[in-house]
């Protein structure tokens, strides 16, 4: 709780280094927020709804437990592995975890960002290895940053239309060994040597190479649409909206403080050793690493030299690491004895612009969400949003406690408001647990189901923004009773898709 109290003046007006003249930067330069008045509302009793959420004639679908490898720092003890290794062991726990008899699965699931060529259907690979029968049909998805959640939605429309009982959703990624290629003119000689019938026509294609052409290309995490890699989009997003350099790299202290109180009190019960061929057994996150304000001041701009905000210290690092979910349809799991750690209501994808707003989806998609299951930001027990980097969770953060962004960005009459710090995120985040970026949106999951069944509380809401300009969304329900729901909405993930 103190952790909490001491960032209540994370969101007051700092002024910036990096000019702009957005009108947001403008707009919010005079508008200084503050928390102070969120932590005062959280005190205050709240009526809880007791409403389920649930439709009639639809079925209800249940989140019967999930679990995730440790997520590693990428090149470390992962970096000799391929990722269908990963989800395989991510299966492999969820089996072990909730013995669940494998040829009751009907379908598998997996999300996934940077594909490795050779198993570009790591679903099915990872299924197979993790001793799936060949009968269980098995399907990979990409939504960068919510690739696991577009898995976990898509299995809940498969249980709720009926064509299915019992599905696995999980992700999955490996950065420590992505596909680096040839240059676009070295494949079109190699392709075109491979058709040549003659010495003659060889010798030709030959002849027009280039020391250039072994120039690698390698995989930039940038939108295609705009050709900006998504730091520098935090750092302007961070000039727009007032947040200092302070501010971020107290926001990111408190992550990764408070992932290590999570860890140290054994309260990451998602995660399941994982023995790793010719290593050791690896049993927890890596990446958690609290440091000082005066050390992370000490480190460069990462995006925008030598004036900007973002740094490695203040921004998610690149994570190997794999999450596998067991959802059922309600009958189906009551009839085998389970008991749900949450109801999977609804979703709603929501997209914005790949440019202004790439990582402003968690804005823009809360009040959806929360209109939808008819409720408000006052219902809600457990946050947990995504945390790229610092400045996006700050910024959005302001825009959801201000009138003047709602009314003028949004089209709403007022703010939805934003979370009260002591609900969000309290076991950390992926500034310190680490994002694989597949396989985030499970563990979101699971920390949100966790935190409401140790707290005793009924609704949860999670979110995530990705590359591209889109967004998922969800809430839970019901943790202080037998099980909870969960109304699912779509973060906005940052790209067009």
């Amino acid at each position: 709780m103190n952790q909490d109290l001491r960032m209540t003046s994370l969101l007051t007006y700092t002024l910036k280094n990096l000019p702009s003249t957005s009108q947001w930067a403008l707009r919010f330069s005079m508008r200084p927020l503050s928390c102070s008045s969120q932590l005062q509302a959280a005190t205050a009793v709240q009526t809880k709804s007791k409403q389920t959420l649930a439709k009639p004639n639809i079925r209800n679908v249940v989140v019967v437990d999930g679990v995730r490898i440790p997520f590693l720092l990428s090149g470390t003890s992962y970096k000799d592995l391929m990722p269908h290794d990963l989800a395989r062991a991510a299966l492999s726990g969820l089996l072990h975890r909730t013995s669940v008899p494998k040829d009751v699965v009907d379908y598998i699931i997996f999300g996934t960002v940077i594909q490795e060529v050779k198993t570009s259907n790591v679903a099915r690979e990872a299924a197979l290895g993790a001793g799936f029968s060949d009968k269980t049909p098995a399907h990979t998805v990409t939504m960068a940053c919510i690739s696991s959640n577009q898995a976990m939605t898509t299995a809940v429309s498969l249980i709720a239309s009926g064509q299915c009982d019992v599905v696995v959703a999980g992700g999955v990624e490996l950065m420590s060994d992505i596909p680096i290629r040839h240059s676009r003119r070295m494949r079109k000689m190699m392709l075109d040597l491979s058709k040549a019938k003659t010495l003659g026509q060889r010798l030709s294609l030959i002849s027009k190479f280039r020391l250039n052409f072994l120039s690698p290309e390698l995989p930039a995490v940038a939108e295609f649409s705009t050709n900006e890699t998504m730091g520098h989009s935090a750092d302007r997003l961070a000039a727009a909206f007032a947040i200092s350099r302070l501010e971020q790299d107290e926001y990111a202290l408190r992550s990764h403080s408070l992932a290590r109180k999570a860890q140290d009190e054994g309260l990451l019960s998602d995660v399941v050793p994982f023995k790793v061929p010719g290593k050791d057994t690896v049993t927890q996150d890596n990446g958690i690493r609290p440091s000082s304000l005066e050390q992370m001041a000490k480190l460069k701009p990462a995006f925008i030299k030598p004036y900007g905000t973002v740094t490695a210290a203040n921004s998610s690092f690149l994570t190997d690491g794999a999450s596998a979910v067991l959802i059922l349809a309600e009958e189906k799991a009551l009839a085998m004895g389970y008991k749900p750690k949450a109801y999977l209501r609804d979703f709603m994808y929501v997209s914005q612009d790949p440019k202004d707003q790439l990582l402003l989806g968690p804005t823009y998609a809360t009040p959806k969400v929360l209109e939808k299951a008819g409720l408000t930001m006052n219902d809600i027990d457990a946050f947990e949003f995504h945390e790229a980097f610092s400045g996006q969770i700050l910024a959005n953060l302001k825009a959801m406690d201000s009138d003047w962004f709602a009314q003028n960005y949004m089209g709403r009459k007022a703010k939805v408001g934003s979370p009260p710090l002591e609900k969000f995120n309290i076991w950390g985040g992926s500034l310190s647990l680490g994002h694989p970026f597949g396989a985030t949106g499970c563990r979101l999951v699971m920390a949100t189901a966790n935190r409401l069944q140790k707290e005793g509380g009924q609704y949860g809401l999670v979110a995530a923004c990705a590359a591209g300009g889109q967004v998922c969304h969800r809430s839970f329900i019901g943790a202080s009773r037998k099980s909870f729901s969960w109304k699912q909405n779509r973060f906005i993930q940052e790209w067009l898709i």
